[in-house]
């Protein structure tokens, strides 16, 4: 009788393991299936040569802006901020891909023209689940460090439906790019004249990875090593937002 207790004793352990270790890998199989139906847009912000023809902030907006900012270069490096951003972002591509996402590129290239609102629409048009505005920023002071995440608020008229979806995604991406780079966290900033954000239908953030004026910071983001620790922390806090 003893014996017989045992043994069942025995096989329910077993078929318990064998059920809980498939239980585990289905699970394992949804996640990496889930992921590989994810797509990321990502656009490197600027470009070689800035666009400064005027179009509208928002859809049917009377306010314009340039469809192109110059952007910024560093105070050391003497690197433009566009090079920056599109280092960063290719090497963001491949982290992305690498751990299953899909990816869409608004540009490979320097040499483009490609306005705020067309970087907006083209992600629209990809079929991507949010977009990623990626630049750097640059202050008066060489003092100022720090990166930050721009999301619009709630009082945005052209895109107030996606400010909770936008504010969690800057907030999953600045966490964890700070987390991962030791970068100071500047916080969230709410900012409703970003044309490029403006003209999304996508959750969208926009981060500062920092200062191109700084002259400290601009010379660790120019170093290849460093920018794949910045596009890893970029990539952690993607992983984050869609757990």
């Amino acid at each position: 009788m003893k014996r017989q207790l045992k043994k069942i004793v025995c096989l329910t352990l077993i078929t318990s393991m064998i059920l809980g270790q498939k239980t585990l890998n289905t699970t394992k199989n949804v996640t990496a299936k889930e992921k590989k139906d994810i797509k990321i847009a990502i656009d490197a912000g600027h470009q070689a040569r800035g666009n400064f023809a005027t179009e509208p902030v928002g859809p049917g907006s009377g306010t314009r802006k340039a469809k192109v900012a110059g952007g910024a270069t560093g105070v050391a490096s003497h690197v433009p901020e566009y090079k920056l951003t599109l280092a960063v972002s290719k090497k963001l591509q491949k982290e992305l891909k690498a751990r299953g996402y899909k990816v869409y590129m608004i540009r490979t290239k320097n040499n483009v023209n490609i306005s705020n609102k067309k970087r907006a629409q083209l992600a629209n048009k990809s079929g991507a689940d949010i977009y990623i505005r990626i630049h750097a920023d640059s202050s008066n002071s060489r003092a100022v460090t720090g990166a930050s995440g721009l999301y619009p608020s709630k009082a945005n008229k052209y895109v107030s439906k996606l400010s909770t979806k936008s504010k969690k995604l800057s907030s999953c991406l600045l966490k964890s790019y700070c987390k991962k780079t030791k970068i100071r966290n500047r916080g969230l900033v709410a900012r409703d004249d970003l044309t490029g954000t403006n003209w999304s239908k996508i959750p969208v953030s926009l981060i500062e990875m920092g200062f191109l004026s700084n002259p400290s910071e601009d010379r660790k983001m120019q170093k290849s090593n460093f920018q794949t620790k910045m596009a890893k922390g970029i990539a952690d806090g993607i992983d984050a937002y869609f757990k």
